[in-house]
């Protein structure tokens, strides 16, 4: 399979690119991260999400089994960004998916998306959720086999294996190397199109939820 995976530098992305080698092709905007991409045994393409055509992403992502967005302004952006990147980017790559003809999207979110910013939290994490939100709802009217994964808080423990993955669930923390593995198997699994999953960590194995979906 040829996955493309939009920032492909990022923490989950650069581990989905361990999970799938060769399979993979992670995005760059730096091409100083090329090298990092690479040694996962991915290939890595330069190309700015920000900047690029829809036309030039197009190219990128044709003869692709299926895309990851993956991309995030990331800590220290402000609430432009948040909207350059994680609505703007995610809606381009769509584009591309759809002028492509590659049906199968994972789109990364967030836990609190789809809902109105909580109150007393700051610009740029009301500007953080709209964007994903905003993100979400416009994959939802492409005619392609999406899914939405909103993990919740992201941490750097190694991962377990053992998730709790369903539309709804409290909030609570999930590894990076658990939300990889669960975009590997949701990749596998076209019976998981067109759903909105939460997750966090729990008791059951990854490949029980999704070989339920």
């Amino acid at each position: 399979m040829r996955i493309i995976i939009a920032g492909g530098h990022g923490k989950i992305a650069l581990r989905l690119a361990e999970r799938l080698k060769s399979g993979a092709v992670g995005l760059v905007r730096n091409p100083a991260h090329v090298a990092d991409v690479e040694a996962t045994g991915a290939q890595a393409v330069v190309c700015d999400l920000e900047r690029a055509s829809a036309d030039e992403v197009t190219r990128i992502v044709e003869g692709a089994d299926a895309v990851v967005f993956a991309a995030g302004a990331g800590p220290g952006s402000g609430a432009a960004r948040k909207d350059t990147v994680d609505r703007a980017a995610s809606v381009l790559l769509a584009d591309a998916a759809e002028r492509a003809g590659v049906r199968r999207f994972i789109q990364i979110s967030s836990m609190g998306a789809g809902k109105p910013p909580a109150p007393g939290r700051d610009e740029v994490w009301a500007a953080y959720i709209t964007a994903k939100t905003e993100a979400e709802e416009d994959l939802r009217r492409r005619d392609l086999d999406w899914t939405i994964l909103r993990p919740g808080r992201l941490t750097d423990e190694p991962g377990t294996g053992l998730v709790r993955l369903e539309p709804e669930v409290p909030p609570g923390a999930v590894p990076r190397d658990d939300v990889a593995a669960v975009i590997v198997a949701l990749l596998a699994n076209p019976g998981t199109a067109r759903q909105t999953l939460e997750l966090v960590s729990g008791d059951t194995p990854i490949i029980d939820f999704v070989a339920t979906e």
